[in-house]
């Protein structure tokens, strides 16, 4: 709670910056403007807090159950994203603000500028449209890839709906223009009309593109990190990269820790083995795991969900429970739950007992 009111702050106070910034500007924003940049701004807050959640590398270790997942963008390539994400929003700046004083060379930069930024946009959306955390078998939630969908929407919306207006206004100043020869008047008519075309942006996004790569390889990235920045991460719509195995998430859940108890009431039977490690054992721990792999048996995708409740709920619930006596009141809370799991363990299992005794087996 004490973080969802940080990133609420945070998020007014960005918008209000905004709102304080357009208004203070010379040029004299309309509502429309106003509305506009507030939400843009919005959306990258949002967008930031979707990297804060998604934030590690491929090829690292990760404990879902923490909340951990993997980033949409290479570590090592990424600082080619924040150039052309730097330049895209100071060319919209740019030519929102004076895109009829700036020089002609600055406002054609910047066009080239922003229609790379949306081929970038474009490529962000693909990327983070689609989430697979199926190789994440325990993982919270698959919905918060969504964080990222509004900035890149938004900002093509922006980029296009400028790159048109600044067009469109160049070609309407040239048209005020006239010759006092007939046949220049009809050879501007001819360019001018053909000019609402920005054929040549496309024409000089290419060179513009090339010396900004040979600038980023001389900061380090390599010639292809605009395709790696997207290629080169996992669980993502473009990734081509296998994450390792999921960390242990420790095991510490209700059962486990309630095993954990004062001998005398929580009665362990034995050492068991799990991910490796041994755990405590006891007739109420082997019940509830042999109850869950009943209902995993019967409905996989029943499991699923209620795992991942589970596992959103119940680790962190378990951390609580550090000292033998709170393990104590934890059985003795799970008791109703023990006899539950029993009788429907003996209502649908031909041998209940032998599934049982197999649970937390040591290995020999």
């Amino acid at each position: 709670m004490t973080a969802l009111l940080i990133i609420i702050s945070i998020s007014l106070l960005f918008l209000f910056l905004v709102w304080f910034a357009l208004k203070k500007s010379n040029k004299v924003a309309s509502p429309l403007d106003i509305i506009i940049a507030t939400v843009y701004v919005f959306t990258l807050v949002l967008f930031i807090i979707g990297m804060l959640i998604h934030s590690n590398p491929y090829y690292q270790a990760i404990d879902p159950v923490d909340g951990e997942c993997y980033s949409p963008f290479s570590e090592q390539h990424i600082l080619t994203l924040i150039f052309y994400f730097i330049a895209f929003n100071t060319a919209l700046f740019l030519v929102w603000k004076r895109s009829k004083k700036l020089p002609p060379l600055t406002l054609i930069l910047a066009l080239i500028f922003i229609a790379i930024g949306i081929i970038f946009n474009l490529a962000i959306l693909y990327q983070t449209f689609t989430h697979n955390t199926e190789s994440i078998s325990i993982y919270v939630s698959d919905t918060e890839h969504i964080l990222f969908l509004f900035a890149p929407f938004v900002a093509l919306i922006i980029g296009c709906s400028l790159i048109y207006k600044t067009i469109t206004e160049q070609v309407d100043e040239t048209l005020k223009k006239t010759y006092a020869n007939r046949y220049l008047n009809s050879v501007q008519s001819f360019l001018v009309t053909r000019s609402r075309h920005p054929l040549w942006i496309i024409v000089l996004l290419f060179p513009v593109f090339f010396i900004c790569t040979l600038l980023l390889i001389l900061v380090g990235q390599d010639p292809d990190s605009i395709v790696k920045v997207f290629t080169e991460t996992t669980t993502w719509k473009l990734s081509q990269q296998i994450h390792p195995p999921i960390l242990d998430h420790k095991g510490h859940y209700l059962c486990t820790v309630a095993a954990s108890g004062h001998p005398e009431i929580v009665k362990p039977l034995r050492l068991g083995q799990r991910n490796g490690r041994p755990i405590i054992v006891n007739r109420q721990l082997l019940i509830a795991n042999a109850f869950e792999e009943m209902i995993q048996d019967f409905s996989p995708r029943v499991h699923h969900i209620i795992r991942k409740n589970y596992d959103l709920y119940g680790y962190n619930l378990s951390k609580k429970i550090n000292t033998p006596k709170r393990s104590s009141i934890t059985y003795l809370a799970m008791k109703p739950l023990e006899w539950v799991f029993l009788i429907s363990l003996y209502l649908f299992c031909s041998k209940p007992e032998l599934k049982i005794n197999k649970q937390y087996a040591m290995s020999a």
